[in-house]
């Protein structure tokens, strides 16, 4: 079954040209959105797409670039829809999720207390596969990104991975490729400037030729278009193309 990835946007957390870096992965019959960040709502809304279009939604982090749509999502399903939504994500990021982030603006009294009132929340084991749908599997994969702050990348059906922000990890990236059989790489991108919480650009320069053969760059800044050509054989991923994995 062919798998296919549409990025809703492919900037940075402070991109206003490329939306937040979140993606749209379809089977046949299935829309699983990954990530749901500020701009995900008006990216929708550009692709003539509803609400009601989508089938589940997995949480990498809890950055609002990533988390930032969600209350929309939560509001529209349950007030336009009548139907709660599936919500996948690793365990430990169900708490800090309602109690930091979504609490404060979905909370009614005795309507809306609790992350479960507005989603059909679904916890992920990590470093396992789950099936999501027929042709989507995801197995979660603790990436280092903010200290203290739990953040997943994504290995999607024993083949695509797809990071979460996180810091350069060449081992995890050998490891997929030579043991476990990684044919795409869907990287985040941080194209200047140190690594402190990101992968640079830089840094994945580093890597051996056949591994950057198989990178796609994601999560980058409004300057894009100057680093076009200085990618090696990575290539950089674009807003709203469509792609068969």
């Amino acid at each position: 079954m062919t798998l296919k990835l549409q990025m809703l946007g492919t900037g940075s957390a402070f991109s206003r040209k490329y939306f937040n870096n979140n993606a749209l992965i379809f089977d046949e019959n299935f829309t699983l959105m990954v990530d749901c960040g500020v701009t995900a709502p008006t990216a929708l809304h550009q692709l003539g797409r509803s609400w009601d279009s989508i089938d589940a939604v997995l949480i990498t982090h809890t950055h609002a670039d990533h988390v930032g749509g969600l209350e929309e999502l939560a509001f529209q399903m349950k007030m336009r829809y009548q139907r709660k939504i599936p919500l996948y994500l690793a365990e430990p990021l169900a708490g800090p999720l309602w109690e930091n982030t979504l609490k404060g603006g979905l909370y009614q009294e005795k309507y809306i207390e609790s992350l479960e009132d507005v989603f059909t929340v679904i916890p992920l084991p990590v470093g396992t596969p789950a099936d999501l749908s027929p042709g989507i599997t995801v197995e979660l994969i603790h990436t280092r990104h903010i200290p203290g702050r739990d953040s997943y990348s994504l290995y999607l059906n024993g083949r695509v991975f797809y990071s979460a922000d996180m810091t350069f990890d060449p081992q995890l990236l050998h490891q997929l490729v030579t043991e476990r059989r990684c044919d795409t790489i869907l990287h985040e991108c941080q194209l200047e400037g140190e690594g402190q919480v990101h992968t640079t650009l830089s840094e994945l320069l580093s890597l051996p030729e056949e591994l950057q053969s198989n990178i796609h760059l994601m999560h980058y800044a409004d300057n894009m278009e100057q680093f076009r050509n200085s990618t090696g054989l990575m290539k950089f991923l674009e807003q709203h193309r469509v792609y068969e994995l």
